[in-house]
């Protein structure tokens, strides 16, 4: 492989994270919302990722692409609190199905992948220095 097409795949991986942390970080900072302008909670999101190859000739090179950002079909929490002003009739208010712990872990698993594809960079970029300073 040469050095070029591994700036790429870690450059799509660069990107990719990039989505992870901010779709992420939307999570954890909407996590308390029970009203919001679509109407209902707000509705966690999850990031879609998809293996593609980097050149049809070679498809086992593969980069990684975002498919889509979906929303979370899963239920939204049920809480007992009358006095909050979108409680419904008996007293029951909806919150985001925003899980607080799997989002930090989300956030943990794409820093840690971003930090790795950055470390990708790094070694390519040395590489190609040194490549060039042996053709001096």
């Amino acid at each position: 492989m040469n050095l070029l097409k591994a700036g790429k795949i870690a450059q799509s991986g660069l990107l990719a994270q990039r989505v992870r942390l901010n779709v992420t970080a939307t999570n954890l900072a909407n996590a308390q919302v029970t009203r919001t302008l679509e109407g209902g909670p707000y509705r966690a999101k999850n990031v879609v990722l998809k293996a593609v190859p980097l050149d049809p000739a070679n498809p086992v090179l593969q980069k990684v692409e975002v498919v889509a950002i979906k929303d979370d079909p899963s239920p939204f929490k049920e809480v007992y609190d009358p006095g909050h002003p979108d409680a419904d009739e008996r007293g029951i208010v909806k919150y985001p199905n925003v899980d607080v712990i799997t989002e930090m872990v989300e956030l943990l698993s794409a820093s840690r992948a971003y930090e790795a594809n950055l470390a990708v960079l790094s070694t390519t970029k040395s590489m190609y220095l040194r490549t060039l300073d042996l053709l001096k």
